[in-house]
């Protein structure tokens, strides 16, 4: 049945999938200090726009009395001017969790602030929240039933008040209706059947624009056209599908160091990989020389960050013939690895047989080099629940690198990709947030608070590409999978000048299955 479009109080609904910061993946998960508190972080964007962002925060350790949460726009003169704060709440016995909700009331990129208070005084953290409208929903059918037979119910109630009004509620009492009075009613509900007509159509009529128009606002992330020139030339032009008449294609900002980070990954199986930086050469075009590469079918997944900090993955395909280019140079790095299967044939393929420190609590990856990259404790993973994912490197040896290095400024970075696509994360030890969008954030914080204002704080290391032999040869990365399915994780450390690529893979199941 179609739905009456003229009821008022009928919503569109929207559902957050892929599109802006990721790909499928629209939770930001997030570490970090707000002053002497370490809090790990969950924003989940709301469904609509104006909508409710739900808000969760565990704190390292007890001693937290209460937290405040602010929503500002992240750039712009609203920035300058929050509301007032509100509270979290603690929704159980457990005092190291929090829970709060906020009201979004626009599309685009925003912060959420949060202020900290408790038993080592006050500390502050701020937390990019890119918000958008992306997909529309029906009505569910039997919604839709109800609401027109309680319509039609109405108007005909409202035609034979008007009816009686004119007629028969005229009356004295024991009067009898005479012919005129039956006239006069029925020509009062053919004036009432015809002003509830046109009050429908005109109803109908502004119900149609107003969806017309939030249908304008639906987010349509940036599109890209990916081509092969001059045998290992890759060219990306960007085009604006229409969204946001803001959005420029010419603003980009750095993001550790680059305005785009790009994935390449051979399709389906995601066997070969490589992750790439390509310069921009204005007019929403970048070009890169690419470096030798297998033939084959490739998905490209390219990360950029505009100046107002909102962050914007987009895909394209690219058919690969044998390509003889230049060595990997400076952060551009490539992992190769055995088709992506279940994850429970890759902890047994990944063993090693000659590893007796295997066991079901660990998967190893054995890289080229000799060297070992190692995903601790991977436990079952359930869809959107927040999880610390740790990995380790050894040298060949099995001892940690004594040459442990950062990689664009930290400790390793990663890459969750679901095996039919639907789903890519590029992922920093400091969150699922992209770092340019949280300097901007926390550049009005106070020295003390920025210092603390990531696991580790781009802005405060001496260089970034720096080698220290005091990092450690661990790195963990904050993720919730938001969908069951095959999952490849690909995690990339750096030591010396040596980038490795670890790759494993993880099955999530559906929420009761096995």
């Amino acid at each position: 049945m179609k739905r009456l479009k003229w009821l008022p109080c009928i919503l569109i609904l929207s559902s957050a999938t892929s599109g802006y910061a990721h790909v499928g993946s629209p939770d930001v998960y997030a570490e970090g200090q707000a002053g002497p508190y370490k809090m790990s972080v969950v924003l989940r964007p709301p469904l609509v726009i104006p909508g409710v962002a739900e808000i969760e925060v565990r704190t390292e350790s007890p001693g937290v009395d209460n937290i405040t949460i602010t929503p500002t726009p992240l750039t712009g003169e609203a920035a300058k001017h929050p509301p007032v704060p509100d509270t979290m709440q603690k929704p159980s016995k457990d005092v190291q969790f929090f829970t709060g909700h906020l009201w979004i009331m626009g599309a685009g990129s925003w912060q959420v602030r949060f202020v900290v208070n408790g038993k080592n005084g006050e500390g502050t953290l701020s937390i990019p929240l890119p918000a958008t409208a992306t997909v529309t929903q029906s009505m569910h059918k039997d919604l839709g039933t109800l609401l027109a037979i309680l319509g039609i119910a109405l108007l005909l109630g409202m035609v034979g008040i008007v009816g009686a009004a004119s007629s028969k509620a005229m009356l004295k009492p024991g009067q009898t209706s005479s012919a005129t009075d039956t006239k006069r009613g029925r020509i009062a509900m053919a004036i009432a059947s015809l002003a509830l007509v046109v009050a429908v159509v005109f109803g109908d009529h502004w119900w149609t624009v107003d969806a017309a128009e939030y249908a304008g606002n639906i987010y349509r992330p940036l599109q890209m056209a990916s081509a092969l020139e001059d045998g290992n030339i890759l060219d990306l032009k960007l085009r604006d599908p229409g969204w946001l008449r803001q959005r420029s294609m010419d603003d980009f900002i750095p993001d550790h160091n680059h305005e785009m980070h790009l994935y390449a990954l051979r399709w389906p199986d995601m066997d070969v990989l490589f992750h790439l930086h390509p310069q921009p050469t204005g007019g929403g075009e970048f070009r890169l020389a690419l470096p030798s590469m297998p033939a084959g079918d490739y998905r490209l997944y390219a990360d950029v960050v505009h100046a107002s900090g909102f962050p914007e993955t987009m895909v394209s395909e690219l058919t690969v013939p044998p390509v003889h280019g230049l060595p990997l140079r400076g952060d551009d790095a490539e992992g190769k690895a055995l088709p992506i299967i279940s994850g429970a044939a890759a902890r047994k393929r990944q063993s090693g047989a000659g590893d007796t420190k295997q066991s079901s609590e660990e998967q190893r990856f054995k890289l080229p080099d000799g060297y070992t990259m190692i995903w601790k404790t991977p436990a079952p993973q359930i869809p959107r629940k927040p999880e610390t994912l740790r990995f380790e490197l050894l040298d060949p040896e099995g001892r940690p690198p004594r040459d442990i290095a950062l990689y664009m400024g930290m400790l390793g970075h990663a890459a969750f990709v679901k095996s039919d696509g639907s789903v890519f994360a590029h992922v920093h030890p400091g969150g699922t947030m992209a770092m340019a969008a949280m300097d901007i954030a926390n550049s009005n914080a106070s020295k003390n608070d920025q210092s603390h204002s990531t696991a580790i704080d781009m802005g405060t290391m001496p260089g970034m590409d720096m080698v220290s032999n005091g990092l450690p040869n661990t790195v963990s990365f904050p993720y919730g999978f938001p969908s069951p399915g095959l999952y490849r994780i690909i995690v990339q450390m750096k030591h010396g000048d040596t980038i490795e690529t670890g790759v494993f893979d993880t099955d999530v199941p559906m929420l009761g299955g096995s």
